[in-house]
């Protein structure tokens, strides 16, 4: 293999052509009611009681107002007044949280989580100069399939608005990768910067995002061993420290960081690199009567496909750090606020959907301003009419 060149990074603003979108922000997908009134039914066309259109607009109402269950859809359903029910386009009564679930676990869930997810890309905003995507998979912990499997559903959220831009479902943890490249080809990421945990550090999945006009930022860890070795290998000493930051003291902890970057001219064998950062953490742990100390050291390599003009290196290491915003804005949000793990939705696809109201729901309150989730929910439970405004203002 040659030999690896290098060249120092220098400090630059990033400028990042934003590729448009092949639809027009401005007409495309309309509003949400919109969106939902193309979601395909299950049923047969006779003896359909209910709209579909208004029972997912029911469902999206209740999580809004907090509903965590099928069971207190229905029971949020029951107590809504009859001018509520109008609203949200029943003729009669609301339908029983039987009918809701019969009905809602029998979606094409892949095919709801493309409409609205296309909807909510139309809402992607820029960060640093572009829009940055990040993807992480998550388990349902409560939900298993007749044979006891889990569910996986990988999601990829807007770094700069917490929304939820994409999601599809994946029969494992390890199919998380192919079913990456998958989603990604159905998405028009041109322009924009994708990122993804040290599991999707692999050739095949940085080509294809090359290949769609987009760029990468990738940690390189134990899954590419060979590509670690080279990177720990580059002549870190002879390029300079380009920032040092230490973080506030919170829960006890104390971190610094200290980064390094080079531009790479030729040899390391990865599609598309065209710099490396090396990011070495020191972080300093008080005990609970702050009489000890313990401190723990870790060096993290990350490959990319922005060169040096593209973007300086404190953008790509602030881009890396908001990468874990999926963890604190989706995962964390699911499993505490929305009690998901505990959820045992079993039948058919009801877990799944479920996930999709919760992240469609994420999504909107933060569109509306929501900085956090939770008093979100109890300011649009106080009020029924709040979550229905909210639904049909979008």
């Amino acid at each position: 293999m040659p030999a690896v060149q290098v060249c120092p990074a220098a400090p630059t603003t990033i400028e990042l052509d934003n590729v448009p979108l092949e639809q027009d922000p401005a007409n495309a997908a309309g509003s949400l009611l919109d969106v939902l009134r193309q979601v395909p039914d299950p049923r047969d066309a006779r003896g359909r009681r209910y709209d579909l259109t208004s029972v997912l607009l029911l469902a999206l109402a209740a999580t809004a107002a907090g509903a965590r269950s099928f069971t207190a859809i229905g029971e949020w359903a029951a107590d809504a007044s009859t001018a509520v029910s109008a609203r949200l386009g029943f003729t009669r009564r609301a339908p029983s949280e039987s009918a809701i679930r019969r009905l809602l676990q029998r979606l094409d869930t892949d095919q709801l989580d493309q409409l609205i997810g296309a909807w909510m890309w139309l809402r992607v905003s820029v960060i640093g100069g572009a829009k940055v995507i990040s993807f992480d998979g998550k388990a349902l912990r409560g939900a298993r399939d007749a044979a006891g499997h889990l569910t996986y559903l990988l999601s990829g959220i807007c770094q700069a608005t917490g929304v939820v831009v994409a999601q599809v479902a994946v029969a494992d943890k390890t199919s998380e990768v192919p079913m990456l490249r998958k989603l990604l080809s159905a998405l028009n990421i041109a322009g924009c910067v994708i990122t993804a945990d040290a599991a999707h550090t692999c050739r095949e999945t940085a080509h294809s995002i090359v290949e769609a006009g987009a760029h990468y930022i990738l940690c390189v860890k134990g899954n590419q061993p060979n590509l670690r070795k080279q990177l720990k290998q580059l002549p870190w000493d002879d390029v300079p420290v380009l920032d040092k930051s230490t973080g506030k003291p919170a829960h006890g902890r104390r971190e610094t960081r200290t980064v390094k970057a080079t531009g790479i001219a030729s040899g390391i064998g990865f599609p598309g690199a065209a710099q490396v950062l090396r990011i070495h953490r020191t972080r300093t742990v008080m005990s609970k009567h702050r009489k000890m100390r313990r401190q723990t050291r870790e060096t993290v390599f990350v490959v990319t496909s922005l060169t040096v003009g593209d973007a300086a290196h404190h953008v790509i290491a602030d881009y890396l750090r908001r990468h874990w915003s999926i963890e604190n804005r989706v995962h964390h949000v699911r499993d505490v606020t929305f009690d998901e793990d505990r959820h045992q939705a079993r039948t058919g696809a009801a877990g799944h959907v479920m996930a999709i109201l919760r992240n469609t729901t994420m999504s909107l309150l933060r569109l509306a301003g929501h900085r956090h989730v939770a008093p979100a929910l109890r300011y649009y439970g106080r009020d029924y009419n709040r979550p229905v405004q909210l639904l049909l203002a979008c």
